[in-house]
């Protein structure tokens, strides 16, 4: 056997033992204290069950009659689904909460942010309530951004025998990650501490879940007052994908990376310290109950429920869920784990007229790129739509500089049809509930946290989030894949692959909406003519090439507004410099230093793509 996992291990030991003795505790699971933690939880959880129903008092849902409908439908050969495509944010945690409440068996989640908000906290609170009329409820967050507060979790591992919450791929066996456990992890295990869940899937009794891109946090459900994301979920049910939803979460709930929180060292101490007196989990006083009971009273309304949202579930046939392997990175060359990647690739080699692609970080992974430049250079090329972020709307500059870099590549070589969207799109009333009435936060807050620029103007300010794929109006892709280098060869994704033409159509005008002038500002060539432009380009190619000290200020592509009175048309169509004006290379941002932070990424961090 080779002595490198051997030497491998002995150098994490040692990383662990340098930090000094404030670490050590935290090199392992303290076994003598995890005992004592997990006898204390089995003694003070609740075990009582509130309803004696063989439904556990799940309130009525039009779903549940779908649900018997597509079992009834089915066959092996022929298998029946209903789809719901979820665009707004509100609608999403409606549709959750009155799942939960519907639920009569079993709840499962996983999720890569879980938020102390008001939609954290709302979900976590209808998860205890049906925990205790006798659902089987089962968490796993991944632990990087889920919870950072060491009582609020003591509290869940006591909050019902029912109700189980798991933390995916803990660092040093901690909850909460402090800054130099953070750093030590950069150190000595850095492979194992990139790759992050980034799964996103609620399952209610087995056969009805939702996927996509939302995590648990106000700004995923347009609850947030300075920021929120404009993105994309799929409700499915139906056996066949009810089948593979369950077994997806199986594998990962089972998986060693999957720690209970009395497998916790910072939980433990905690419950151990709290023993004669546990506290209730319940909500925060800080938290907006207003809010919270009005969409309360709306999900348990079965007349709402069914007009707005069943009454427009789509029929379809085939439905795909899929999912990576929990230990996906870890084995990096099997070509089994490549499966979703490459399943991915195949369907985009299909494609034979158009594709729709939204992707909230346009920086496209290897095969991705490949597979793109096949089908720029058939004989019948591929019109491919892009929707991405501008520096200005998303909420990671550093991975926008990387996109930044790159769009001669993507606009020529690719032949993309960019379009990036707005801080503050026209039509952010229709894909924001309440848009009008949030109070906005200007240029200063805590918005300044999710990486995002300062810009030239106050409000609220929207962001995509949405990853999707629709390819020839016959195939939807939707979920948690960026289809960029970390979801390729780190992170684990999830999402709905939906072969059928209705949902397609859907998925690519939502896509397109997001694209429109009003919504999105086009990317295009500079006008640059004659000895001047041609020998800008060359530098800026040589410069684009370097995988260092890309320094070069002038770019190829520049962003483009639609003058008033002219029709939208594509950048290579004549007359397109006349009704366009060239705004510049980050419309509405504010601020020069992240300018020159986002310079800096483009120059020197193309060897970061996979991590960033």
């Amino acid at each position: 056997m080779s002595d490198r996992p051997r030497i491998g291990a002995i150098a994490r030991r040692l990383a662990c033992i340098a930090l000094g003795a404030s670490l050590l505790s935290g090199c392992g699971v303290n076994r003598p204290l995890a005992r004592r933690a997990e006898a204390l939880v089995a003694q003070t959880r609740p075990n009582d069950i509130e309803c004696a129903r063989a439904d556990h008092c799940a309130i009525d849902s039009p779903y549940m009659a779908l649900a018997a409908q597509a079992r009834a439908q089915s066959r092996p050969d022929a298998p029946a689904h209903y789809v719901n495509v979820i665009e707004r944010g509100e609608d999403s945690l409606l549709l959750r909460v009155h799942l939960i409440r519907a639920a009569r068996h079993s709840i499962d989640i996983q999720t890569f942010i879980w938020a102390d908000d008001e939609a954290g906290w709302l979900v976590l609170d209808e998860l205890a309530a049906a925990a205790r009329r006798g659902v089987r409820v089962r968490v796993l967050a991944d632990q990087l951004f889920s919870l950072d507060d060491v009582e609020w979790l003591a509290r869940i591992a006591r909050a019902h025998m029912n109700f189980e919450f798991r933390l995916y791929n803990p660092t040093f066996d901690d909850a909460v990650t402090q800054p130099i456990e953070f750093a030590a992890s950069l150190l000595c295990c850095f492979s194992r501490f990139n790759q992050r869940m980034h799964n996103k899937l609620l399952l209610v009794d087995g056969e009805i879940g939702i996927a996509g891109g939302r995590n648990y946090e106000n700004r995923y459900f347009d609850w947030d007052e300075e920021f929120n994301y404009r993105d994309r979920d799929v409700l499915v049910l139906g056996p066949a994908a009810g089948a593979e939803m369950q077994a997806s979460f199986d594998r990962f709930w089972t998986h060693p990376r999957a720690a209970p929180l009395t497998r916790l060292n910072d939980v433990n101490r905690r419950l151990v310290a709290d023993a004669g007196d546990p506290l209730p989990l319940q909500l925060p006083d800080t938290l907006d109950r207003t809010r919270i009971d009005v969409l309360r009273a709306r999900a348990t309304d079965f007349a709402t429920i069914k007009q707005q949202f069943a009454d427009d579930a789509l029929r379809v046939a085939r439905v795909d869920y899929f999912s990576d392997a929990p230990d996906k990175a870890a084995r990096p060359d099997d070509p089994a784990l490549l499966e979703l990647t490459t399943h991915i690739s195949g369907l985009l080699r299909g494609a034979r007229e158009r594709i729709a692609f939204e992707t909230p970080y346009l920086v496209l992974s290897k095969r991705a790129r490949e597979v793109f430049q096949e089908l720029q250079q058939r004989p019948q090329s591929v019109k491919v739509l892009v929707s991405t972020n501008s520096l200005a709307a998303t909420d990671a500059f550093y991975v926008y500089a990387l996109s930044y870099k790159y769009k001669k590549r993507y606009l020529k070589r690719y032949g993309f049809d960019i379009h990036e969207f707005k801080p503050f799109p026209a039509d952010a009333p229709a894909f924001v509930a309440g848009y009008e009435t949030l109070p906005g936060g200007g240029n200063a807050g805590r918005y300044q946290r999710y990486g995002q620029a300062p810009l030239k103007r106050g409000g609220v300010r929207l962001g995509l989030h949405a990853k999707s794929i629709v390819i020839d109006d016959r195939v939807a892709l939707i979920g948690s894949h960026n289809f960029d280098p970390r979801s390729d060869d780190y992170n684990t994704e999830s999402g709905f692959i939906i072969h059928d033409p209705r949902v397609a159509a859907r998925v690519r005008a939502a896509i397109e909406r997001d694209a429109q002038p009003q919504n999105a500002w086009i990317i295009a060539k500079r006008q640059r003519a004659g000895l001047i432009g041609r020998l800008n380009n060359v530098v800026a190619d040589l410069s684009t090439w370097l995988p260092l000290f890309d320094l070069w200020p002038f770019r190829y592509a520049s962003s483009f507004e639609l003058k008033p009175g002219c029709a939208p048309s594509p950048p290579r169509t004549p007359g397109f410099y006349e009704c366009h004006v060239d705004v510049g290379d980050f419309p509405e941002v504010d601020l020069p230093l992240k300018l020159i932070y986002t310079r800096m990424v483009t120059a020197f961090g193309a060897g970061l793509e996979g991590i960033l």
